[in-house]
């Protein structure tokens, strides 16, 4: 199952010439799921290889307007298109009042809206995988979001299917999915005599806006990639306190305390390019990057190798994989 981050908006506040305001998008098969919608986000969909896709459900952390300018012409275009498919747009407490607002900029629809407020500790199961929310620190009403796969079953053990006699066939793929079998002279075979111990599923942990806090290092413990904030550098600790927003380096500590497989630094002040932060982070944690919009990052399964940052992996013309090691 193929699962990736489709980096779509990396800067804070306000657009800058290289950089949109706040968006993902990750892609887990079929299934698309978008991450804030800043300004601009439909035309940064449109202008990469991902096209505008018919978004069933969209997530926005919290209520600033560079999380969620995006939302009124998103929902518009989806209208202009003649969609018909409902969508569900969740958020934390308050996202029923901002949408009585919006309504009066997108007017009527040709499709249902829902609008589901969601608080921390909640977890929406979907097939193969939870979204799970969890608090953050930003002095608002808001919400961090973790995508986390179900446990996958452990490496199918064809000497010891061989040895009890399993034959080739949908017996062992039964056994593989954690059916038991009964062989034909009635013997039972369990999957656990045939299958290794269960293998974690991949997670994807995006904070969004946040102040360093213990609540996002709990949730980020083993992440394959963590999406971090980095509003900041060093040399503006102050002021990243002062507006509960995080620095390159806060972001590196959580990472490496947190022992994550690959930091993506994303949500950038205009004051900075990128370069320079990714310096300040890879100084206490080497695998990190800072992508640009339009970069991906490619999450295999642990077995398969590292995550790998595409530079340009949406963008019209063929993406760069930068190692990560």
């Amino acid at each position: 199952m193929d699962l990736d981050i489709v980096f779509l908006g990396t800067s804070a506040s306000a657009p800058t010439t290289n950089r949109s305001p706040a968006a993902l998008l990750v892609r887990r098969g079929g299934d698309r799921l978008l991450f804030d919608c800043g300004e601009g986000t439909q035309r940064q969909l449109m202008r990469s290889t991902v096209g505008l896709p018919d978004l069933d459900e969209i997530f926005i952390s919290h209520y600033h307007a560079d999380h969620y300018l995006g939302l009124p012409g998103l929902l518009k275009t989806f209208a202009l298109r003649q969609r018909e498919l409902p969508v569900t747009v969740y958020g934390p407490p308050g996202l029923r009042g901002l949408f009585a607002d919006l309504r009066r900029i997108f007017g009527r629809l040709t499709y249902d809206v829902a609008v589901v407020e969601l608080r921390a500790g909640e977890a929406l199961e979907r097939d193969g995988y939870r979204i799970l929310t969890f608090p953050v620190h930003h002095g608002v009403s808001a919400l961090g979001y973790a995508v986390v796969e179900a446990p996958r079953p452990g490496v199918f053990d064809v000497d010891a299917a061989d040895a009890l006699g399993v034959p080739s066939g949908p017996e062992r793929g039964e056994l593989q999915r954690g059916e038991s079998i009964t062989l034909d002279d009635g013997r039972v075979v369990t999957p656990d005599e045939v299958l290794g111990k269960a293998r974690a599923g991949r997670r994807i942990v995006m904070p969004g806006d946040t102040a360093p806090t213990e609540a996002v290092s709990v949730m980020a413990e083993g992440a394959d990639v963590l999406v971090h904030e980095a509003t900041f550098s060093e040399e503006e600790r102050d002021r990243a306190a002062e507006t509960l927003h995080s620095t390159a380096l806060q972001a590196a500590e959580l990472a490496r305390d947190a022992r994550v497989r690959l930091l993506a630094l994303t949500h950038l002040s205009p004051r900075y390019f990128g370069p320079e932060l990714a310096r300040e982070a890879r100084e206490v944690f080497p695998a990190t990057v800072v992508p640009r919009d339009h970069d991906t990052i490619e999450v295999p399964f642990p077995e398969r190798g590292e995550p790998q940052l595409v530079k340009g992996g949406a963008a019209p013309d063929a993406g760069t994989r930068v190692p990560t090691g």
